[in-house]
């Protein structure tokens, strides 16, 4: 077992520095969260990362990145040191371009040590979600083609394992904090999936001109872009359901999702209106971002605003739904 820091401020300085490196985004939201939670989700979100960067990495071969995927799991479910898989995993990134990256990588002791010191029902949330993450990855591993994924059932297994996953962990942690969302979750737990495959999708439509580049496709081969489209407005608006159960007094676990959904519905839009993505048009510009996040303030609080929100932005989107 790796053993608690005798600095743990210092550890959670790295946390949330390495954070703002890796993800512009999440370096926003994050912070919006209550400190208790803030903590264990900025150290999931880092734990993801290492898995994503081990996939990115299109240097590698397929049961390269198999292997180091179950060191790493290995390491975070204390079944083997966490030495076993840094040295061998930056041996095999040593030409990889992302620096602040591979400074996570060789920093993931400081990640796990964080994770130690959070309650034990959290741990195993996390634990479970970097368990199915690293593992649905890795049977991935063999698919990146050009081609894309089988059919629509393989889309919506993957973006479960990249992202539905992390829906369920959210809520795990939420419902631990916030009696009242538990009570409103109940039963409707599956909202939590749809709200984590609506991020994904977004992702994976956005970034679809620069994975072609590479010689992968995460879209089903046999769906148009607007199919997809129409599918991701569908988990979109389960995804507001999601929002409206958070108790309106959780401000910050409301912005923190708010943020997240808004920025989707506003990217899936601009590609709707693009019709022909080109490499790197769907991304929103900061002014933009800085915008949604100052919206975020007022209507965070405001199932009213909330709901105007995306009936008015995410309307192209609804018309898309409405040609079936």
């Amino acid at each position: 077992m790796n053993s608690v820091t005798e600095n743990p401020q210092a550890d959670l300085a790295y946390q949330k520095a390495i954070l703002k490196s890796v993800s512009r985004t999440f370096a926003l939201t994050i912070p919006l969260l209550p400190p208790m939670i803030e903590k264990v989700v900025g150290n999931t979100y880092l734990l993801c990362r290492i898995v994503d960067t081990i996939e990115d990495a299109a240097e590698l071969s397929p049961q390269t990145k198999r292997d180091l995927s179950t060191l790493f799991l290995d390491a975070v479910l204390e079944k083997s040191s966490v030495d076993s898989f840094v040295e061998p995993c930056l041996h095999a990134l040593k030409n990889y371009s992302n620096h602040d990256e591979l400074d996570l990588i060789a920093h993931t002791p400081t990640v796990l040590r964080i994770l130690h010191t959070c309650s034990s029902h959290d741990q195993e949330a996390v634990s479970r979600c970097i368990s199915i993450m690293s593992e649905g990855m890795s049977h991935f591993h063999g698919r990146q083609t050009v081609a894309g994924l089988k059919d629509l059932g393989e889309f919506e297994e993957y973006c479960y394992v990249v992202a539905g996953v992390v829906g369920e962990l959210l809520t795990s942690v939420f419902r631990h904090y916030s009696p009242q969302f538990s009570k409103n979750i109940q039963g409707r737990e599956s909202l939590a999936i749809a709200f984590g495959q609506a991020l994904q999708m977004t992702n994976i439509l956005k970034d679809s001109p620069e994975d072609c580049a590479r010689g992968v496709s995460w879209k089903p081969a046999n769906l148009s872009q607007v199919d997809l489209l129409r599918i991701a407005y569908q988990k979109l608006t389960d995804a507001l359901t999601y929002i409206l159960l958070i108790p309106k007094e959780e401000l910050g676990m409301r912005r923190f999702c708010l943020l997240a959904f808004g920025l989707a519905v506003l990217t899936l839009t601009k590609i709707a209106a693009q019709g022909n993505l080109q490499q790197g048009k769907a991304k929103l510009s900061r002014y933009t971002v800085w915008c949604f996040y100052g919206f975020t303030k007022i209507a965070a609080n405001s199932d009213l605003l909330i709901k105007i929100f995306f009936y008015l932005c995410a309307s192209p989107l609804k018309r898309l739904d409405a040609k079936r």
